[in-house]
């Protein structure tokens, strides 16, 4: 009986192992992404002989393995079945032969020339350029010329081994059965000149190749085209002596070719009044074609590889383009943070500047609290140093740990206990705003704490009867770990140097739920705060400036939070931050063609956050996908010259923020390893966001679990005895 008991148990408990042991989703789509968009420049790499590419080129050697009837013959070698013959080109035939192609720009320039004067041609394409130009090929065949292989990626063979001369000529081929749907029988190594160059480490090639089927076709007239000698000096090179037949080399890509071009279009009709044919080399030496149709799966196979190049060179471009737009946006949000944020800065530190009447009148502080057992001590005793006259208000929204018999045991003035059962942030906050006593309302969470003049500083702006809302200047406290140090840089530099910036622009994105105040009457006109999304400060914002309130930035109203300290938990937080966000930016979005307060921030506002705190993030990777794929495959030092140049503005940048601040600087130490490992992680998390977002999940709200290690500054406040039944007992009761 037992061991069946324990067959079933084993037996249920087994899927569900299984399904801990799969990569999560958040996890598996992001990395199908990153090899995708891998895989894409690997493959365009490839094709644009960036990688795997050799150019070496080995120097003459000795010709003593060589045939003598090879060395004294013509162009057109053949080794195949075991021969060790060579053919020449008849009198007055000539083959044109066009090396490296197909060029985009000279290639239809030549084809153009040669049907203006019904000549024919043969051209020795690389696997390279037929794959990305797939079209001019074509038309070389629909034209009547002939196409033969030239390698894929032009290497010299001499240096290869068989098997990567096998893996050029079937990439070749390859190419041309998706361009063309044909195979080809003639060859032309790279690199090869006359028959009388043949050496003892070409010959063994050579021979090789033509166990495989081909022809070796090199030539007996350099046109020298290639160094660009002039057209005269091209059309005297190319024109063979006393009427001999000759395969002529030229070339239509590898550089300017418009001598070439010019050339050929004057030494045809030349040629033609001299009695000269321009044959294939098929044609010419009265050979059946070298070209070869090909069906089936070898014909499905080449479709498929230029469907592969060409969304390769597609995407490439895409991302190219993104990354150009990425650069504009980075360089242009540092431009605009360090301009603005400068006025910003030098605006409210003149000795004259004010926000009006000094506000003296008290505050309602909001605590809304879920399990903070950990902190909820700390940030009380901090309220209760405050220079500004408040009452404090902590909402227990359901906690289970007993934070509520905290904060009442401390037995503290002016400080009430609400509880009901858990509904959620918004609700809390909600549910503080109905018993606040005070028209200005300043709201806080509950792992945070507030210096002595942070009620104070935060509660000013409201001197301007304009001011609905005010952001305070939220830090990181436990800054002592490498993943605190990494979070403090993103606090200092993203978030408060931003707000500086959207202060001027008026347009300030987000009231952080660690420190941020409002008139009461304001958030009552918007409805409170909702829970429509899972950013309610970003949405409570939006719908403020909406609304026609100014929302203003106010730097000395510090606040200290507990950042998370593991992956996992910070994981959870930009998540949830990333997620709401793009729920406040939908919500608000009819903001874009309203008129009045509210048109305004949704065509100066909105763009703004889509473009630097959704859409620029998103395309940031591609920095770290181009960098790495620099400095493996080159050109390695204008790449590493590159992201440095980025790394330096971000950290004048840095450097400039924590001046603002006054920060010490001794933390921007990290900042080159944040922007390597902790900036990976944001993409990720905004990837998933988007993912989310486009398939149409919820996400809930997670409790992040709290240390407690983050203190009132100035050391905790005494405790006061006494007041252990402050609170009444209808408001210890849950309620709905």
């Amino acid at each position: 009986m037992a061991s069946r008991t324990t067959r079933r148990q084993a037996a249920s408990a087994t899927p569900d192992g299984l399904r801990r042991r799969r990569l999560p989703l958040r996890l598996l789509l992001p990395l199908l992404v990153l090899v995708a968009l891998v895989a894409m420049l690997m493959l365009r790499g490839y094709v644009h002989s960036e990688i795997l590419a050799d150019h070496r080129v080995r120097p003459e050697a000795a010709t003593g393995e060589v045939p003598e009837r090879i060395l004294d013959g013509g162009p057109v070698i053949d080794t195949r079945s075991g021969r060790t013959t060579s053919l020449s080109v008849p009198d007055h035939r000539l083959v044109l032969t066009f090396d490296d192609g197909p060029d985009p720009t000279w290639t239809p320039k030549v084809l153009d020339v040669l049907k203006k004067h019904h000549a024919h041609a043969v051209f020795f394409v690389t696997g390279t350029m037929t794959s990305r130009h797939p079209g001019l090929v074509r038309r070389m065949v629909a034209e009547g010329h002939e196409v033969g292989l030239h390698t894929f990626n032009h290497p010299d063979l001499s240096y290869q081994s068989k098997k990567r001369i096998d893996w050029e000529l079937s990439q070749n081929q390859l190419a041309l059965a998706g361009a063309a749907g044909i195979r080809s029988s003639i060859f032309r190594p790279p690199y090869s000149s006359f028959a009388d160059a043949m050496d003892d480490r070409s010959w063994p090639v050579t021979r090789y190749i033509g166990t495989k089927g081909y022809l070796t076709v090199v030539n007996n007239t350099d046109s020298e085209d290639w160094r660009r000698p002039g057209v005269a000096t091209i059309i005297r090179n190319a024109t063979p002596r006393g009427g001999k037949g000759a395969v002529v080399l030229m070339h239509d890509s590898g550089g300017d070719r418009h001598q070439t071009v010019r050339a050929l279009d004057r030494f045809l009709p030349e040629m033609q009044a001299r009695g000269y044919r321009f044959d294939n080399l098929t044609e010419a030496l009265d050979a059946p074609s070298a070209l070869h149709p090909v069906t089936g799966a070898e014909l499905w196979k080449g479709r498929a590889w230029i469907f592969l190049v060409r969304a390769a060179d597609d995407i490439t471009g895409v991302m190219v383009a993104g990354l150009a737009v990425i650069g504009a946006l980075v360089i242009g949000r540092f431009a605009l943070m360090l301009l603005l944020s400068g006025a910003h800065a030098r605006r409210v530190r003149r000795r004259d500047f004010g926000w009006g009447p000094p506000v003296t009148e008290p505050a309602s502080v909001l605590v809304p609290a879920y399990n903070e057992a950990k902190c909820i001590e700390n940030t009380v005793r901090s309220l209760m140093a405050s220079e500004h006259p408040i009452e404090v208000i902590v909402v227990d929204d359901g906690s289970g740990d007993g934070t509520a018999r905290i904060v009442e045991a401390m037995g503290l003035p002016d400080v009430r206990v609400v509880r009901q059962l858990n509904a959620g942030k918004p609700a809390a906050l909600n549910r503080g705003l109905a018993n606040a006593r005070h028209d200005i309302v300043v709201m806080m969470d509950g792992d945070t704490v507030f210096e002595p003049s942070t009620v104070r500083e935060l509660v000013q702006p409201f001197g301007d009867p304009r001011v609905g809302a005010v952001a305070g200047n939220a830090k990181v406290g436990n800054r002592d770990s490498l993943i605190g140090a990494w979070q403090h840089i993103e606090y200092v530099m993203g978030f408060n140097l931003d707000r500086r910036m959207y202060d001027i622009l008026r347009c300030m994105p987000t009231i952080p739920g660690a420190v941020g105040a409002f008139r009461r009457s304001a958030l009552e006109r918007v409805g409170g705060m909702s829970d429509d999304t899972l950013a309610e400060d970003t949405d409570i914002t939006m719908a403020m400036h909406r609304d026609g309130w100014r929302v203003v930035y106010a730097e000395k109203a510090r606040a200290w939070t507990e950042a998370p300290e593991t992956v996992q938990q910070l994981w959870s937080q930009r998540y949830r931050w990333s997620y709401g966000t793009m729920q406040a930016i939908w919500k608000h979005r009819r903001a874009l063609v309203e008129r009045g307060p509210s048109g305004r921030f949704g065509r100066v506002g909105l763009p703004l956050v889509s473009l630097f705190m959704v859409v620029a993030p998103l395309l940031a990777p591609l920095i770290d996908v181009f960098l790495l794929y620099g400095v493996v495959f080159g050109p390695t030092e204008k790449t590493i010259v590159a992201w440095l140049g980025v790394l330096a503005i971000q950290a004048i940048c840095a450097a400039y923020a924590f001046r603002l601040d006054k920060e010490r600087m001794t933390h921007l130490i990290s900042l080159p390893l944040q922007q390597i490992l902790y900036r990976q992680l944001m993409y990720v998390v905004l990837l998933q966001s988007w993912i989310t977002a486009l398939t149409g999940g919820r996400l809930r709200w997670q409790k992040l679990r709290r240390t407690g290690v983050v203190e009132a500054p100035g050391g905790p406040v005494p405790r006061q005895r006494g007041r252990t039944s402050s609170t009444s007992s209808s408001d210890r009761r849950p309620v709905a």
